[in-house]
């Protein structure tokens, strides 16, 4: 009897020790952990082939940190290709697209904003303008910068990339991809393009779609302002009517977004809706 005893004791221990090893593979250090991360616990770096809705990487999932199991590990990224999505642009001055969006922009590198690295849901009104109400360098609301200047944002230069957008949207979260040292989530983005008319174009509204939150300026005087936690959708905001006038018009944009992509399209429609066309969009 004793011997049966020991023998069943034997047995419920090295059963016991089985299940501790399996219940301990599913942990980091283990095999695969909570969130699907890696061997180790290691964040893996998100996949940026493939294309999805508003900007995603493949299969619709942001390119965001993915939040393994014990503590978050740093996610590190490599410049990648914006060819796809961009051109340099030319002297030659640009039409809009056949569907009225503009596509030709003085893009500013990213600005760090870290508070909201990991949230969107400060992005109200009041938030909004005085995030964009800060100076951040030397005449920002009147700039016209060139290709390749360069100012100052908290100790830290950033230059103006003069782009042309091979699709209706401009891809920031890309453009901010291909940058070294450059934040990709928690960011504020500056905009600028010249509008020229060979005449007064007025009753007409500015259309806007924006990834995340955005404002914009036409000739220093706010048009219209795009708050909260959004999804880009073409003509998502409209401006109140607006004059165009003969000559050249600037028009300003700043975008803020927290984690995911970041992205926006631009036009002007007339009081039916329909593209205004009859301009032509340059850098200077």
């Amino acid at each position: 009897m004793t011997n049966k005893r020991n023998l069943i004791f034997a047995m419920s221990v090295l059963l016991s020790f089985g299940l501790c090893q399996n219940a301990f593979a599913q942990f980091p250090g283990g095999g695969q952990g909570p969130q699907g991360a890696p061997q180790g616990a290691q964040q893996a770096r998100p996949a940026f082939q493939g294309q999805a809705p508003q900007g995603g990487p493949q299969g619709g999932q942001q390119a965001r940190p993915q939040g393994g199991f014990g503590a978050r590990q740093p996610v590190t990224f490599e410049p990648t290709d914006i060819t796809p999505y961009f051109s340099p642009s030319t002297k030659k001055p640009m039409a809009p697209d056949s569907e009225g969006f503009i596509r030709r922009w003085l893009l500013l590198e990213p600005i760090t904003k870290s508070t909201i690295r990991n949230s969107n849901t400060p992005f109200v009104d009041s938030y909004i303008r005085e995030q964009f109400g800060m100076q951040y360098f030397p005449n920002q609301m009147t700039l016209i910068p060139r290709d390749g200047d360069v100012v100052k944002v908290d100790g830290k230069d950033l230059k103006w990339h003069a782009l042309d957008s091979k699709l209706y949207n401009t891809k920031l979260f890309r453009f901010a991809t291909s940058l070294e040292n450059s934040d990709r989530y928690g960011i504020l983005f500056w905009a600028v393009t010249v509008i020229n008319c060979d005449e007064d174009i007025e009753n007409i509204r500015l259309a806007v779609g924006s990834n995340s939150a955005s404002m914009w300026w036409l000739n220093g005087e706010e048009a219209v302002i795009l708050s909260g936690d959004r999804r880009m959708v073409a003509d998502d905001a409209t401006s109140k009517r607006l004059t165009l006038k003969k000559g050249k018009n600037v028009l300003r944009g700043a975008v803020i977004n927290g984690p995911g992509m970041s992205d926006f399209c631009v036009r002007f429609i007339d009081e039916n809706g329909n593209p205004v066309k009859n301009m032509t969009i340059t850098n200077e």
